[in-house]
């Protein structure tokens, strides 16, 4: 009898993270990772790349020998659609059958708002990223306007916490370089209270720190377009030289042609063990995904490695003929980097706590990223 035939869709956080619990818990399957390159992009650390403290290659991570080592196959192709139940993956390479389907392509940025090309999505990848440090060196003088925003029809999916990041490295930078007094910076928002998925006590020491630091607010009223010069809301004009904005996420476009279940905002519809709705042996990890849970559930690394292990756990189990009873709890960890130091903020469904700027805590993050890339440097 031949081994089943598992495919995973994307070389992401989730995608590696499952192919490690997967041959972890000895399961002997055929393992076919489909992605365009088989490359890990490591996104959390492009807050550092305006400050040149990282360049593409340092956050670029060859997988061909991670792949090696766990006996996988990678196939060099973009996802169009997926049919028969999930058994059947229609990529730019041709039909890919399968026994077992994982999900774990990620979501995508929405790209609605008009004048969207004015602003730079500093966490669409590395060249966007770079380009910013290039553009920002030019920068004499003006104002640079930071923001975020959500999907109406999924709230949760919104990814703030970078932008903070964003904000306070390049106060920290400019002053730095001896250039803050001459470039003024505006955060933007459509809540009075924004980053509430981080709890109410984070969100005060957010704001505290931005009033610290000097740096104005423009909050409660939604972003209607941006231009080359200016962010139009609802509540006025902010004159900008530079915009960064980050906005809300939804399912990656290849879903609109598939027999996927699909959330309201766009995104894999799954239950609290990863598994997609109505279908069988079909599961979704990481951003692709809509799961059960708190509002304040985030779309972060972290969050999509514990769903890919619960994914992979339940996969292990329907293979042995095991009953798939393996959930993945709600957690949000992170620490907001300002360049020179960092605040953490915990989220469970038990406890939520915000700790100061401590110093520390910006070399805790560089070790943590060294941590988490040396599974898939080592030779």
């Amino acid at each position: 009898m031949s081994a089943p035939r598992i495919v995973i869709l994307g070389s992401g956080f989730a995608a590696l993270t499952a192919v490690r619990e997967l041959r972890r818990r000895r399961v002997g399957a055929d393992i076919t990772v489909v992605s365009p390159n088989p490359v890990l992009t490591y996104l959390p650390s492009l807050i550092w790349v305006p400050a040149g403290l990282r360049r593409a290659e340092d956050l670029t991570i060859p997988l061909t020998g991670f792949f090696a080592r766990h006996g996988v196959r990678h196939i060099a192709a973009t996802v169009e659609q997926v049919t028969d139940g999930g058994r059947r993956v229609h990529t730019s390479g041709g039909v890919i059958e399968n026994d077992v389907l994982l999900i774990a392509t990620g979501g995508r940025y929405i790209r609605k708002l008009p004048g969207i090309e004015n602003a730079f999505i500093p966490c669409e990848g590395i060249a966007v990223a770079e380009a910013l440090r290039r553009r920002l060196a030019t920068l004499e003088r003006g104002t640079i306007a930071v923001g975020f925003g959500a999907n109406p029809q999924e709230p949760s999916a919104v990814r703030g916490g970078p932008m903070f990041e964003f904000l306070f490295g390049l106060d920290t930078l400019l002053r730095r370089q001896g250039r803050r007094e001459a470039v003024d910076l505006v955060f933007f928002n459509a809540s009075t209270q924004p980053g509430q998925r981080l709890g109410p006590k984070a969100v005060g020491g957010l704001l505290k720190e931005m009033e610290r630091r000097g740096i104005k607010t423009h909050l409660g009223h939604k972003p209607l377009r941006f231009a080359p010069d200016k962010v139009v809301t609802e509540g006025g004009e902010i004159p900008a030289d530079l915009i960064l904005f980050m906005p809300g996420l939804t399912g990656p476009a290849w879903l609109s042609e598939s027999c996927l279940p699909l959330s309201h905002g766009g995104f894999v519809a799954a239950d609290a063990t990863c598994a997609v709705q109505g279908l069988d042996d079909v599961y979704v990890a990481g951003d692709a995904g809509s799961f059960p849970g708190p509002d304040w559930m985030p779309k972060q690394a972290h969050q999509a490695d514990l769903q890919a292990r619960a994914a992979a756990r339940n996969i292990a189990a329907a293979l042995a003929g095991r009953p798939e009873r393996e959930t993945f709890r709600p957690e949000l960890v992170c620490i907001v980097d300002t360049l020179d130091a960092g605040m953490l903020v915990f989220r469970d469904t038990r406890r939520n706590f915000a700790l100061p700027r401590l110093g520390p805590l910006h070399h805790v993050k560089r070790m943590f990223e060294a941590h988490y890339l040396s599974a898939y440097r080592a030779a």
